[in-house]
């Protein structure tokens, strides 16, 4: 009842008003919150020469977009494409999502928490590939139903949805065999993955989206949403990735893998405040050490 309450007001209000209240509500609270202390932690490690002052400047820039990213997502369905100003979304390199819709056949979107990532699936979509995608089911199952409905009903078609897991990924495999296409948001640790780079450190990282690429010779389509403005996200897509077959599976999706997170960390270097450092991305005896290297 909350979270219907919540949806309904935010709702209520102008896309710009809804997305100002929810980043002013989290930049003023979250930074105080202890889960900042792990996002001020992986800065250490991952951009170490920046000043105290600089991370608690992207911390606070983190939480701001969380609660506009939030605030925004009842307002997704009724954004507008290609409007001059104010709210709405812009495409930039679409001419590879043009491409790749006339050529047809299985794609892989691949992305990260960055900006406003609740915009890729129904942008995407508006050319013609609404793509199916892994997600993890929310704790209680009627919320779960409302942010699945609100999802569909952003896309404008109903694609299937893989629960995390051994299961989900046989039938997102089954679903790229066939010719459909697949939404990863690959930038979170994953313990039962590959360890590959990730900002000069080991992480790891999910191997999914390069194995499935290999297996199927299907394109990569990394983009993300980047945030211009209250409520105003442009996708930004980048070339198409072919995946190069030497025959050595393992060395294969390992430089794939790598590729991709080379990508996740070009992308969150340019705008440090849009990615969700709030995640522990890299391993605790990591932290520890550089901790201790620290004092």
């Amino acid at each position: 009842m909350l979270v219907r309450a919540l949806l309904a007001f935010l709702r209520k209000l102008p896309p710009r008003a809804a997305s100002n209240l929810g980043g002013n509500i989290t930049k003023a609270i979250g930074p105080y919150l202890p889960v900042s202390h792990v996002a001020d932690m992986n800065l250490r490690l991952a951009m170490p020469k920046l000043t105290n002052r600089q991370r608690q400047q992207i911390v606070q820039e983190v939480w701001e977009n969380l609660g506009r990213t939030v605030a925004e997502f009842p307002h997704i369905p009724s954004l507008q494409k290609n409007t001059p100003s104010g709210p709405g979304w812009l495409v930039e390199g679409d001419e590879t999502l043009r491409e790749l819709a006339a050529k047809g056949g299985p794609v892989i979107f691949f992305s990260g928490h960055i900006g406003n990532w609740e915009m890729l699936p129904p942008a995407v979509a508006s050319y013609g590939m609404a793509f199916a995608s892994f997600y993890r089911a929310a704790g209680n199952p009627l919320v779960d139903r409302i942010i699945g409905d609100l999802r569909r009903r952003a896309i404008g078609v109903d694609v299937p949805m893989f629960a995390k897991g051994a299961q989900g990924a046989r039938g997102a495999l089954r679903h790229i065999a066939q010719g459909g296409h697949l939404g990863v948001l690959g930038d979170q640790k994953m313990n039962d993955g590959i360890e590959a780079q990730l900002f000069g450190h080991p992480a790891m990282s999910a191997s999914a989206t390069a194995a499935f690429a290999l297996k199927h010779n299907c394109p990569i389509v990394a983009g993300r949403i980047e945030r211009i403005g209250p409520a105003r996200l442009k996708l930004i897509v980048e070339p198409a990735i072919i995946p190069e077959n030497t025959g050595d599976r393992q060395a294969d999706i390992l430089r794939l893998t790598q590729r991709l997170n080379d990508q996740i960390e070009t992308w969150v270097r340019a705008k440090p405040g849009s990615w969700l450092w709030l995640h522990r991305r890299w391993p605790k005896e990591l932290m520890r050490s550089h901790v201790e290297k620290m004092h």
